[in-house]
């Protein structure tokens, strides 16, 4: 790495001698316009729009619009005439808790490394601040424009992360947040069931920029002349739902399914671990199918004996039958 800055983190009366560091790269692939026949690079050339003549870099200054077709232009001189107190160190302005700082003011990160004897107050900086679980507001001026920052401890190292000034960032300005809009208390603890049949640990190195694998695949396979292998096939994003408790439902059975839990009503789209689960419980039936074809065919005996067990019985009453005739005549003779 080559460092862009050098300066000192001014901690009270101490200073540290530091050499910072680019603490992030972009992974882009990038491209060159070219022409479409011969791949020549197009070039762009700077000309100036009153006199219509190429102009050199010594030759641009910059230019601020104030309308009506005006320009005020300023030199590199009204720039180093200006009050940047922080123009070669990090100046420490308080320590406040991590939690405090809304991540939508960070911007660029970068490393901070000792330079020649400043090893022992920059181990001792980075250790105070891994105790007191603070990070430092800081001001320092990259580039010829002052900023806010933060120094914090990661892996060991200081590093300098540049804020944007809270006036940079815009307020949403949306017409639903006008809107009376009242979420029912069994969609908000479906919503809750669905984030904690997701939550997880976070893991960094398990994602993966695949649009740019697959593109770096179709440029390497143009290098080497082969053919182009097809990626796979992106499911597609399922179109807006329309009833919302059913959505989020099957959202929730599709995560424990997932995750290889036993989904309620067996909801869901199969997984591999449902699909094996399916199988086994298949297999398992099939086996058991023997035994209730043989149960089956003994049911008619019993069905049988039953059966006769009613002709007993009206054998028995006849003969009682028989008995009662003569007392029912001899009354009528009387």
């Amino acid at each position: 790495m080559r460092a862009i800055w050098k300066g000192a983190v001014s901690f009270g009366l101490v200073s540290i001698g530091v050499r910072v560091y680019s603490a992030t790269e972009e992974k882009d692939i990038r491209f060159h316009q070219v022409h479409r026949e011969d791949g020549g690079r197009i070039r762009y050339k700077r000309t100036c729009q009153v006199c219509g003549e190429e102009v050199t870099y010594d030759d641009i200054a910059k230019g601020y619009d104030i309308g009506g077709g005006e320009m005020v232009i300023l030199t590199d001189e009204d720039f180093a005439d200006l009050p940047l107190s922080t123009s070669h160190a990090i100046d420490v302005l308080e320590f406040v808790p991590a939690e405090q700082v809304d991540p939508i003011l960070y911007n660029k990160a970068y490393f901070l490394e000792p330079e020649g004897t400043a090893t022992k107050p920059y181990v001792l900086l980075r250790d105070a601040l891994a105790d007191s679980e603070r990070v430092a507001i800081v001001k320092v001026a990259l580039r010829q424009r002052e900023q806010l920052a933060t120094l914090r401890v990661r892996e060991g190292v200081l590093l300098l992360n540049t804020m944007l000034w809270p006036d940079e960032v815009r307020t949403p300005d949306f017409g639903f947040l006008d809107e009376d809009l009242k979420v029912r208390p069994p969609e908000l603890a479906m919503a809750s069931s669905l984030i904690d049949s997701m939550a997880g640990e976070f893991e960094p190195d398990a994602f993966t920029d695949d649009y740019r694998a697959a593109l770096q695949e179709v440029i390497d396979a143009k290098v080497e002349g082969r053919e182009v292998v097809q990626p796979e096939e992106v499911e597609e994003v399922p179109a807006a739902a329309v009833d919302l408790m059913a959505a989020l439902k099957a959202s929730v059975e599709r995560a424990k399914a997932a995750r290889g839990e036993a989904p309620a009503g067996g909801g869901g789209e199969p997984t591999p671990i449902s699909a094996a689960r399916s199988a086994q419980k298949k297999a398992a039936e099939k086996k058991a199918a023997p035994k209730k074809t043989a149960a089956k065919k003994a049911a008619p005996k019993k069905t049988a004996a039953k059966k006769a067990a009613p002709k007993k019985a009206e054998g028995e009453k006849k003969p009682a039958a028989k008995k009662a005739a003569p007392k029912k005549a001899a009354r009528k003779t009387a």
